[in-house]
């Protein structure tokens, strides 16, 4: 495949206006252009109407090794003050600019024409490739959870995540995410008779109050990622200002460690909701948005030191074993029946989620490069070590 048609497959991506949604159209791309190829087995598994995950496996009987990459993408926001159309995929120098340019059309297309060139050279690999392209990783991995809990996990030996960490970072280890809400329901009345009523506001400043605390005693640091983090980032509550409100509510994100699992920080919530609504007139309901643990991983594992030393020798620089404090897909994909490591290494800007984003498209192309040399030399390691 030429570089010209690498770039025009990015190009289609982007100009896919897969926004928090609408994934199917991508699915359906990427489905056409493994459709020339019968060894090529494609399976679309839908989450909604319009959103299909895409499960695209090929190659031998052997160890499989997943390549992941999510098909949605964030909103543009102001179109109006992108100098290049977030939905064009337009080509300024060595830059590809678009919505999605970065996180992560760019990792997703890099695997996906990895694939494609095996298929067109008829590479024989001693083992299997599994694309596992998902839906809704921005707003909280159900792509990745859908396809775990259907067992398209259970058989790898090893997972790479194409988000756009930068082809000098080898991500093994990453934050987990809570995201929670708590709605206070009280009793409104006319604000010159507030003992005839209940104040939904008054009563969620208690657990405001109280949950700082809490969470302030988890004091372990984890040497890469840092601390467990919590934020209150959004409180609403009352109608007007001579009305005592009858309903009011937050919603707080956490990023977990791994010294800290989810369920140690649900069963504290959980007891400060239950205490407060002890006290007479409170009621305050909890809920969860989901939520991902944190993923321990191991820097000396044999994946994360195969990418480490590919990427050094294709890009020519020192890349380095980092950690991530953002979730990604492999949080759900480790919830599989199988035993394997979950790395994060993609071609990426600094620009993702913002006003013209855009990849550089030397990047681009060597990431196809650099995967072209890791699949290969994964599954070989691999099928060497189960013998032995």
């Amino acid at each position: 495949m030429t570089p010209q048609a690498k770039i025009e497959i990015l190009q289609h991506l982007i100009q896919i206006p897969s926004v928090n949604d609408h994934e199917a159209q991508v699915a359906d791309y990427i489905a056409s252009l493994f459709a020339p190829y019968p060894q090529a087995q494609i399976e679309k598994v839908t989450y909604a109407p319009g959103r299909d995950n895409l499960v695209v496996t090929i190659g031998q009987d052997g160890p499989q090794l997943g390549l992941c990459g999510h098909m949605d993408v964030v909103a543009a926001g102001d179109e109006s003050a992108w100098q290049h159309a977030p939905f064009a995929g337009e080509v300024v120098g060595d830059q590809l600019f678009g919505r999605g340019a970065s996180d992560m059309k760019s990792g997703l297309a890099a695997i996906v024409i990895t694939m494609l060139e095996f298929l067109e050279q008829g590479t024989s690999l001693p083992g299997s490739i599994r694309l596992l392209a998902t839906v809704g990783e921005e707003t909280g991995e159900y792509g990745a959870a859908q396809l775990t809990d259907a067992g398209y996990a259970d058989q790898l030996a090893g997972l790479v995540i194409a988000e756009p960490s930068g082809l000098d970072n080898v991500v093994y280890t990453a934050r987990g995410v809570i995201d929670y809400k708590v709605v206070s329901t009280g009793k409104g009345v006319h604000s010159a008779q507030p003992e005839k009523g209940i104040n939904a506001i008054d009563n969620l400043m208690k657990f405001y109050n109280a949950v700082g605390p809490v969470m302030a005693k988890h004091t372990k640091t984890d040497p890469v990622l840092g601390s467990l983090l919590h934020n209150v980032d959004l409180i609403s509550g009352g109608e007007q200002v001579n009305s005592i409100p009858a309903h009011a509510e937050l919603m707080a994100n956490m990023r977990t460690i791994p010294a800290y699992p989810n369920q140690v920080i649900y069963d504290e919530l959980e007891a400060l909701i239950a205490q407060l609504n002890q006290e007479p007139g409170v009621q305050l309901d909890l809920s969860y948005s989901f939520p991902e643990e944190a993923i321990p991983g191991d820097p000396n594992a044999p994946l994360v030191q195969l990418a480490k030393q590919i990427s050094d020798q294709i890009c020519g620089h020192e890349t380095k074993v980092v950690g991530s404090g953002g979730a990604n897909d492999g949080a759900e994909f480790l919830r599989a029946k199988a035993d394997f490591t979950s790395i994060e290494i993609g071609p990426g800007s600094n620009t993702s989620h913002q006003v013209d984003e855009y990849i550089s498209i030397k990047e681009y192309l060597q990431a196809i490069e650099f995967y072209e040399a890791l699949v290969p030399a994964f599954l070989k390691q691999t099928q060497a070590t189960v013998h032995n």
